[in-house]
């Protein structure tokens, strides 16, 4: 997509479902884990506290629909849930005590 001079994109932007809502919070979780470099900056960086903040309102989410989604969405979310809590265990260790501060570390 290209830049207009008025700071938008031009294209199309994706269909806003639950699905891409939650592939977005994903995403922006695996920033802050430092998995993938960050779109704005290009740099990878570990930014714990804020990840585990994009987990849990991934699982404050997954709270709250219960019993509300479709078998692909319910699936997708556990899944992700899945995935974004092992890394972020792998990163910050069982006790996470790197929570205490919230400093941010070069990937």
């Amino acid at each position: 997509m290209s830049q207009k001079p008025c700071g938008c994109s031009s294209g199309p932007m994706p269909e806003v479902t639950f699905s891409t809502f939650i592939l977005s919070l994903a995403s922006s979780a695996l920033v802050h884990l430092g998995e993938v470099p960050s779109p704005d900056t290009g740099a990878t960086e570990v930014d714990l506290p804020l990840a585990k903040h994009s987990i849990d309102v991934l699982e404050m989410l997954h709270d709250k629909t219960q019993n509300n989604l479709d078998d692909q969405e319910r699936k997708l979310l556990e899944g992700i849930l899945y995935e974004l809590r092992l890394k972020f265990v792998i990163k910050c260790g069982p006790n996470c005590e790197c929570l205490s501060g919230k400093e941010r570390k070069p990937a």
